[in-house]
């Protein structure tokens, strides 16, 4: 079983989502995770030391373990994510220019088909989610 599936699976039986995992220099991992009523410095701890048990008995190798929430910037990764934030504000980042552009911040609309509609000023664009590099919820105060 690969590392991410081990943590998911983890996170998952713990009542969080995994919301991204990414490994950085020196032994350093990160793990964020998010669950709808947010998360507090208690969930980070919990979630912290089940992954600290889990990597000793599967020995998986490691020097720094993170563990935080996603943040109001949250990235939007799977199907599911764009489902929950319909209504939201994202900014999207694509692979290949659409309509001359590879940038896009608007309203999340519907999902169908891997095509996110988006509202850019009342202007209404379709994105293919396999055009997508990066895509962020943007914070509104």
């Amino acid at each position: 079983m690969d590392v991410v599936s081990l943590v998911e699976t983890t996170v998952a039986g713990l009542g969080y989502e995994l919301v991204a995992f990414e490994r950085h220099g020196g032994g350093a991992l990160q793990v964020f995770i998010d669950k709808p009523e947010g998360i507090s410095v208690e969930d980070c701890q919990l979630v912290s030391n089940q992954l600290t048990r889990l990597f000793t008995v599967e020995n998986i190798d490691f020097e720094r373990l993170e563990i935080s929430s996603p943040g109001l910037d949250r990235p939007l990764k799977k199907e599911s994510d764009f489902i929950r934030f319909a209504g939201e504000k994202a900014r999207f980042k694509l692979r290949k220019p659409l309509n001359g552009s590879k940038v896009f911040v608007g309203v999340l609309g519907a999902l169908a088909d891997g095509i996110v509609q988006l509202d850019v000023d009342g202007v209404p664009v379709a994105i293919d989610l396999s055009n997508v590099d990066k895509a962020r919820l943007v914070p509104t105060f």
